[in-house]
């Protein structure tokens, strides 16, 4: 972690999630008051929109279905355009959305607990807050696991908060052991994956269930398998941790302090994954067919710079939220931005319009069509999500998602208190 180092301007207190808790804290946290849409911190809601978008072209190939596939697990029957589509898609998004999603979360759970200790929470009844908040991640995500996708990510992170909650007011020596700790882990999961699959690239083709039901079935059964793998071996908390640091930092809710660390973070991000992926991608668009050793090399190259990749893309847009600090950003950003806000609703959003189009169950578009194709479509899917975000956002109205979890982690309100902090609300990408 040594781009997150205190050389960089992060001090080691600034890695614990939670602050010291106030002089005189309640027991009983009241439920807060949303801080109004138009004050929230442009860099981290910019930064959740866009990652929907990598989501969605992450996600989309996975839908692809009917003929061979080798190296990444993409058609190797496809056009020249599907190939490059690939490499690019493989050099630039593929799991780099996910380290992204859990720098965000991170970030957003140190964000909350901050938020309910300025209010005067006691830390234990923060942590109750963040528990009960976690456990209703899973269930929603096994919920949108069974229903619909079976990539879902919900309840993944929403058992990495769980592990999180041990890492509340941990001293920075601590919280840097859990990160070698959870990247090993890591690293090593992600190596036993690829070996395991290894002899399986070449095959016909993945197998899918034409059977809505039957396929909910799998998808219930393998949503909780890899949940509760992600729990055990803590596959997520490494970033988790990066996000928390980020939070302490300040470099999303004050960018404008941090542009020289956020340009030399983007552009080290950048050098490392054009470089270190670089064999990886090209495998994946068939310019070259690495042997079995060498793949597995690939594949732990390419989730090690992914999560340095992740980092860069949000320290990317905290600099891009700079330039229109103090003044009305252009409609696309704030178009992006709105989807940030509703970010819970758009990812869900995403699952009820692609899952019926492609899947074997549905339409299935998906055994028809090649990457270029899939991921026109999952460009055009996030675009749609905007566009409600847009008219959500006119008509003053948060995500129907993020008011769901709200009422399900704070219950019904009692006692309205206005939050002195920076910008946040709750949800499941926003804080």
């Amino acid at each position: 972690m040594r781009g997150m180092s205190d050389s960089a301007g992060i001090e080691p207190t600034q890695l614990s999630l939670l602050p010291p808790p106030p002089a005189a804290p309640s027991s009983a946290p009241a439920v807060p008051v949303p801080l109004p849409l138009a004050q929230r911190n442009l860099a981290p809601d910019l930064a959740r929109g866009m990652m929907l978008l990598f989501i969605a072209v992450a996600n989309v190939w996975g839908y692809l279905y009917g003929g061979p596939t080798g190296y990444g697990h993409r058609p190797v029957d496809g056009s020249t355009l599907d190939h490059v589509v690939d490499a690019v898609v493989a050099w630039f998004v593929d799991d780099r959305s996910r380290p992204m999603f859990a720098i965000l979360y991170g970030y957003g759970l140190a964000m909350m607990a901050s938020r309910a200790l300025a209010r005067g929470t006691e830390p234990k009844a923060v942590r109750r807050l963040l528990r009960r908040r976690s456990w209703w991640l899973v269930a929603l995500g096994t919920l949108h696991a069974t229903l619909l996708f079976n990539g879902d990510i919900l309840a993944p992170y929403g058992v990495t908060g769980l592990v999180a909650l041990m890492l509340v007011g941990r001293r920075s020596v601590v919280l840097r052991r859990w990160f070698v700790v959870s990247f090993v882990t890591g690293m090593a999961t992600y190596l036993l994956m690829a070996a395991s699959s290894a002899g399986s690239e070449d095959a016909a083709g993945p197998q899918v269930t034409a059977g809505y039901l039957e396929s909910a079935v799998e998808r219930l059964i393998g949503s909780l398998m890899s949940t509760a793998g992600v729990g055990l071996l803590m596959v997520f908390v490494a970033p988790v941790i990066v996000g928390m640091a980020l939070h302490g930092a300040g470099w999303l809710d004050r960018p404008q302090d941090h542009v020289a660390r956020l340009r030399r973070v983007v552009l080290w991000a950048l050098a490392v994954n054009l470089v270190g992926n670089a064999p990886h991608a090209l495998a994946v668009a068939g310019v070259w067919t690495p042997g079995t050793r060498t793949r597995l090399a690939l594949e732990l190259v390419h989730e090690a710079t992914g999560l340095v990749m992740g980092l860069g893309y949000v320290c990317l847009f905290a600099l891009v939220a700079v330039r229109w600090r103090g003044r009305s950003a252009p409609a696309p950003v704030r178009a992006v931005a709105a989807v940030g806000q509703r970010s819970m609703t758009c990812y869900l959003l995403q699952s009820v319009m692609l899952a019926p189009l492609l899947s074997a169950w549905g339409f299935g578009l998906g055994g028809r069509i090649g990457t270029a194709a899939a991921s026109a479509i999952a460009v055009t899917v996030w675009l749609v999500t905007i566009g409600v975000a847009v008219l959500l956002d006119r008509a003053g109205r948060r995500g129907p998602f993020e008011v769901l979890l709200r009422r399900l982690t704070y219950g019904r309100p009692r006692a309205a208190v206005p939050s002195s902090g920076p910008a946040a609300t709750v949800g499941v990408l926003t804080p």
